[in-house]
């Protein structure tokens, strides 16, 4: 696997790419955190990244998120495929649309490209890898986790799961002309939404992360075009 350091008009993306053959694909890996997972959510260069990955020749754009389970299919080790999100970030750049040229307004009815989610799914049902289906991703601020009264009101606005890193990366990839779907895992329960009152653990969420993870691989083999 190659090492590209790519320099963007948005300034330096959060890692260099990972550029090399995987099963029948040939892929570039961005750790959007940084490879030191020392950028929070907040703080990711999100124009960097996307136009990066263009920049090379991609055309598709796989997102994998770690996210909290509010409803209760989403519970812990689940992999779900979203098909829907809400924003409630804020203060973060969220077009490519600097103020010259014509402003840019694309259409995000359907933000995850309906092809690419359906490949994922197929690609799951021939590795034989257990998903969700659909599901609406509540995309916050953070770096902090949600209070309990907060997740409730997601609950109520229809989110099956939250997360931190979903916007505007989703929208960058639209406006890029990227097809963008992501694959989301789940590492615990959003808060209040345990079946019990148990505290959460670091290392259970670990746990539930790696076995989460653990079949990726064999899903992304299978994924065809």
């Amino acid at each position: 696997m190659e090492t590209q350091v790519v320099e963007t008009p948005y300034g330096r993306p959060s890692a260099p790419l990972r550029v090399g053959a995987f099963g029948p694909h040939r892929i570039a890996f961005m750790a959007r955190h940084g490879e030191g997972h020392a950028l929070p959510p907040h703080r990711i260069n999100y124009r960097a990244n996307l136009w990066a990955l263009k920049s090379i020749g991609g055309a598709r754009v796989i997102a994998v998120n770690s996210v909290g389970g509010i409803t209760e299919a989403w519970g812990p080790r689940v992999i779900g495929v979203p098909d829907q999100i809400i924003d409630y970030t804020q203060g973060r750049t969220v077009s490519l649309w600097d103020g010259e040229g014509e402003a840019l307004h694309v259409d995000f009815g359907e933000p995850y490209t309906p092809a690419l989610r359906r490949a994922l799914v197929e690609a799951a049902k021939a590795a034989a890898v257990p998903v969700v289906d659909g599901g609406c991703y509540a995309a916050t601020q953070g770096p902090r986790l949600e209070t309990r009264a907060e997740i409730e009101r997601l609950r109520r606005d229809g989110c099956d799961l939250v997360g931190m890193t979903g916007m505007p990366e989703a929208a960058l990839a639209r406006e890029l002309g990227l097809d963008y779907a992501c694959l989301a895992i789940v590492a615990n329960w959003a808060a209040g939404r345990a079946p019990t009152e148990e505290v959460i653990t670091l290392d259970e969420v670990l746990a539930n992360m790696a076995a989460a993870t653990a079949p990726l691989p064999g899903l992304l083999r299978a994924l065809r075009f």
